[in-house]
Order: C-alpha cells, then structure tokens, then sequence
C-alpha cells in the first residue's frame, strides 16, 4: 500500500470551539513521510506542530496540542477524518489556536478532503502495528488491544441518561465507512453543562449548532439525532481522532469501555514510552496498480467551502 497525500490546497472557515471566534484553515499537500503536520499562524510567523501523545496538554473540552509556547486546541475531529480516509501526509495551517469546530463532526473535514482529491504517492504506507496485546484500565474504564491486520474498535459507553444509557458499536477501518458510518456524528453535552461553562467563559463557540444538547430527559436540537446511537458513534469517531496523535496509522484491535480525550492519551502515553514491548512499524506491502484519486460519499456540510 502506497503512502497518499491531498491533491490540491483547500480551505474553510468556522468558529472555534473555545474562544467563540472564526478561525482560518488551510490543507495543503505534504510530501512522503512528513506525516501530519500543523503550523500555527500568528503575528510573528508560524510554529509547528506533529501529534505526539507527549504534546497532549489539555484533555478537558477536547484534545489540545503544545509545545510550550503554542498550543492548538480541538485537533481531534479533523485527525479522525484525516485518519479515516487514510491519508499519510498532510500540512494543516491554522490562523487561531484551535481547529473549528464547525458542526460539532468530522463532516465538514471530509467535505474538504474530498473537494481536495486524494492521491497515491511514491513510498510505501508504514504503520505502527501492536505485536502484543494490552490491557490498560482506570476506575472501572478501560482500553483492550491486541494485535490485528488493519484498525478495528469494539467501543461501548454507558451514561446515566434515558436517550443514551448503555450504546455499544463495532467499527472496522476504511475510508468509505469512517464517511458514512461515523463522520456525521456530533459532539454532545448537558445543558447544565453548558450553562455552566458559558458561565465561566469557556467553550464561548459552542452552540446547538455544533453539538448535541441534552436536558434531563430530551435533546434539546430542533433536527433530533443524525443516527439513533449518535453518543457512542461520536466517542469512537474521537478514539479515531486521538490515536491519530501516535504519528504514524496505528494497527490493532482495540476493545473500548467508557473511555475519554484524557485516557486515551494516557493509554497512548504509555504505548509510546513501551514502543519496544507493544509496537513494531511495519512496511506494508504495495499492489501491482494503486488508485490515483479516490472520492468518498459526502455532501456540502455545515459552513465549509473548498477554495483551490
């Protein structure tokens, strides 16, 4: 399998989840084996950033990145649909310090990345693959995985509420199902929640327009639910997003149970600082003929426009 980057520079606009204010993104190109990476603009220049589960800094509201004099919140969602169809190399620009948030999905990411067009490159894929399996657990939460050909994620959440309760999905990695499978589902909360951030003056950008809302016993979005198990469609499209920060694709098979941003980068932590135990990276082999471009499902979502 050969490595794929973006055909063309694409870009969009959106409210940033933290600050409440619009953010630029810009997707560009990137050669073989320069990953992910992200440069932050600002009044003097640009810093960069390359996921590395050591430059998690904040797992609060979302997965924030730093090196200590930047930092770049709500990387998730735009990993996940980076990650799900499978691009290698990719230079995301950012004029703010957070991803937008735009409909509170991966929706609009894919959205761009198919306006886009993705391309086979000259290297081979390499991965980072499990070659023992791991049991890591915290206050009755926990991470499974094992060795496996491939990601695939058995996840189940359990919340004390009437329209969530115990929800469990099985996903198995590819382009066309992270786009119709996962992509749409939202961000959620409750609405004391809310009220109480928006109180403290945090998540200033967060809005019925970018996720789910719940009272006590109702969502409170005029459209409903995208799917029926929305809530841990979601949280598996965030696992998605937060194992993207290892760098290279990882494969395993993982089992997940009511985990979150702060364990599963805790559950990474520990993977990268035991790379000799758990992980290999791994060559994978190249086809006689590899696609040139690929287009995946999608329509025009919430607030993005492709600009070449």
């Amino acid at each position: 399998m050969l490595q794929t980057t973006i055909r063309k520079t694409v870009r969009c606009k959106g409210i940033g989840l933290h600050s409440g204010k619009q953010v630029e993104l810009t997707l560009r190109p990137a050669l073989e084996d320069a990953g992910i990476l992200f440069s932050i603009r600002n009044g003097s220049g640009s810093a960069f950033l390359t996921p590395n589960p050591s430059l998690v800094v904040d797992t609060g509201l979302a997965t924030t990145l730093g090196n200590g004099q930047e930092t770049l919140a709500t990387v998730e969602h735009l990993l996940a649909a980076i990650r799900g169809l499978g691009i290698d190399n990719i230079h995301v620009e950012v004029q703010g310090r957070e991803i937008p948030i735009m409909d509170g999905s991966s929706a609009s990411f894919v959205y761009l990345l198919n306006q886009a067009g993705i391309r086979t490159q000259s290297k081979p894929r390499r991965v980072l693959a499990l070659k023992a399996p791991i049991r890591f657990e915290s206050e009755g939460r926990f991470i499974k995985a094992e060795p496996f050909a491939g990601f695939r994620v058995d996840y189940t959440i359990d919340f004390a509420h009437p329209l969530i309760g115990r929800q469990n999905l099985r996903w198995e990695g590819s382009p066309r199902t992270f786009a119709v499978e996962l992509a749409k589902a939202r961000t959620f909360g409750f609405l004391k929640e809310v009220d109480y951030l928006h109180a403290n003056g945090l998540a200033l950008g967060g809005s019925l327009d970018n996720a789910v809302v719940l009272d006590e016993y109702n969502v409170l979005n005029a459209d409903g639910l995208r799917y029926k198990d929305e809530f841990v469609r979601h949280k598996l499209l965030d696992f998605v997003g937060d194992m993207a920060i290892i760098g290279l694709p990882l494969h395993g098979s993982f089992e997940v149970f009511a985990s979150g941003h702060a364990m599963n980068n805790a559950f990474l932590r520990y993977l990268d600082e035991h790379r000799a135990e758990y992980l290999e990276e791994v060559e994978l082999p190249v086809p006689a003929l590899a696609p040139e471009v690929r287009t995946l499902p999608g329509k025009a979502p919430h607030a993005a426009q492709a600009v070449a």
